[in-house]
């Protein structure tokens, strides 16, 4: 009696879904550069998360990331119970649509839909066009930093010639410093930029002359970072000088990087060298700068004015002559 044989096929089930925690890691791991940018992203999510309770990311509506939203505007989930600013509710929804912009490729496929398409965020008004140092102040505030060691000169002076920004300047190792094929400029590779991309910056001759007078003294490893602090120690560095040089403004490393990006593009530099050395993905960030410069160079009452000169110039030439007890008298 003969028996059949019968294959045996494996039965193969589908495979689980990912956690929210493994997809938040895979999300992190795949489209954060930068630590601090990890970070945020990290923290953004983790408090939406919150939000949702017991619901997965995975089941999050358009209506939760309204009400979610409406909720930060109006200071529910701070700490204090205090409204958010619109750059604030920007800054922490815009984790949560790169997340679910990632998550709902159809070549990821970790999300059926994306629920932060339909949602806008509140309108962030540009205030940092004016976030830039006179020439004047500049001075002054490296004197101050000179007057408060030779490394506090240096980050001061490393910020304003070229433009980095806080967290670049604390990366910066002296290892990432290289000649040009013809070995007659200085350039820095900016390793830990925003958004993980990469960039070459110049450094000026008398920059580069006063970093190596300052490595002969500490005598540094190749890798060991030039300045080896925290980006908050550097605030603080800038923010002791600012205040001791009694500059009426509330100048921050970053206000070093406007003042680069405004210096260099009064004194003929192109847009597109400045975006190219600050590392801005867009060129209209960069063209933030160049308004304030065209306001500095001349703004539309400078024209009027123009039109005008010899009708001014006669009355200020009669008013020098005319009877005090007859000029206008501005109250």
């Amino acid at each position: 009696m003969s028996t059949d044989v019968l294959d045996i096929v494996p039965v193969i089930e589908d495979s689980q879904p990912c956690t929210d925690d493994e997809i938040v890691h895979m999300f992190l791991e795949t489209c954060t550069g930068s630590r601090y940018t990890y970070r945020n992203y990290q923290r953004a999510i983790q408090l939406f998360k919150s939000f949702l309770g017991g619901k997965r990311l995975d089941e999050a509506t358009w209506r939760d990331l309204e009400i979610y939203k409406n909720g930060l505007i109006q200071g529910r989930y701070s700490k204090q119970n205090k409204p958010q600013s619109p750059a604030t509710v920007a800054s922490l929804i815009a984790p949560l649509r790169s997340l679910y912009k990632w998550g709902s490729n159809p070549d990821i496929a970790i999300f059926q839909h994306n629920p932060t398409s339909s949602v806008r965020t509140p309108k962030v008004t540009v205030t940092s066009r004016n976030h830039y140092l006179t020439k004047n102040e500049v001075l002054r505030l490296l004197d101050q930093l000179r007057m408060q060691g030779m490394r506090d000169y240096l980050i001061g002076l490393t910020l304003l010639l070229l433009g980095l920004r806080v967290s670049e300047a604390a990366a910066l190792r002296w290892d990432e410093f290289h000649t040009d094929p013809y070995e007659t400029m200085i350039w820095a590779t900016v390793s830990k930029g925003k958004g993980g991309k990469p960039r070459e910056v110049k450094v000026p001759d008398s920059l580069w002359q006063t970093l190596n007078e300052y490595r002969r003294i500490i005598r540094p490893s190749q890798t060991d970072r030039v300045f080896p602090l925290t980006t908050r120690q550097i605030e603080r560095i800038i923010q002791t000088a600012r205040d001791k040089c009694q500059i009426d403004k509330k100048v921050t490393p970053h206000w070093l990087r406007h003042t680069n990006a405004t210096l260099a593009l009064l004194h003929g530099a192109s847009l597109q060298q400045v975006q190219d050395n600050l590392g801005h993905s867009q060129i209209n960030t960069t063209q933030r700068y160049l308004h304030t410069v065209e306001q500095m160079n001349k703004a539309a009452p400078d024209y009027v004015e123009d039109s005008l000169k010899d009708h001014i110039a006669a009355y200020r030439s009669r008013a020098k002559t005319m009877n005090p007890s007859r000029r206008p008298v501005i109250e």
